[in-house]
C-alpha cells in the first residue's frame, strides 16, 4: 500500500470551465483544469514526448500535447492511443472552502512498469 502527501494548491476559484494552469509541487508540475465544474489534476509532461500538457489544448475531457497530438483524458490520466503507449500520472484534488488540495501518492512515479520504452522525440 502507498503513502501519500496533501499539498495545497492555493484557490482555483477563479477558474472557468475549460481552463488549464499549472503549479509545482517539489519537482512535479501539476496540470489543473476544470470540466463542467469539476477540478481536476494530471501530471504536466506527455509520456510520449517529454512536452508541458499545459501548452496545449483542452477538448472536453482530453488534453493534447502540443508537439505531436498525444490526448490524455484529465479525469485518469490515460492515452486515447499512439504516439502515446502510456498515460500520465493522475492526482486526486479536493475543493473546499480553504482552497484546493492534491493529494500526490509516495509509491514509484513511473508505475509498475517504469517510464515508456521506445522511441522519444522531444523538443
Amino acid at each position: 500500500m502507498n503513502q501519500s502527501d496533501e499539498h495545497d494548491l492555493g484557490n482555483f476559484s477563479d477558474l472557468d470551465n475549460g481552463e488549464l494552469t499549472t503549479c509545482e509541487v517539489g519537482d512535479l508540475e501539476i496540470l489543473v483544469c476544470r470540466v463542467d465544474g469539476k477540478l481536476y489534476a494530471i501530471e504536466d509532461n506527455c509520456s510520449h514526448a517529454d512536452t508541458p500538457l499545459s501548452e496545449g489544448r483542452l477538448s472536453g475531457f482530453q488534453v493534447n500535447c502540443p508537439l505531436h497530438g498525444a490526448s490524455f483524458d484529465v479525469r485518469d490520466g490515460a492515452h486515447s492511443g499512439p504516439p502515446a503507449y502510456t498515460g500520465v500520472r493522475c492526482f486526486e484534488i479536493v475543493e473546499g472552502d480553504s482552497g484546493v488540495t492534491v493529494k500526490i501518492d509516495n509509491g514509484n512515479p513511473e508505475g509498475e512498469d517504469g517510464p515508456q520504452k521506445g522511441f522519444f522525440q522531444t523538443r
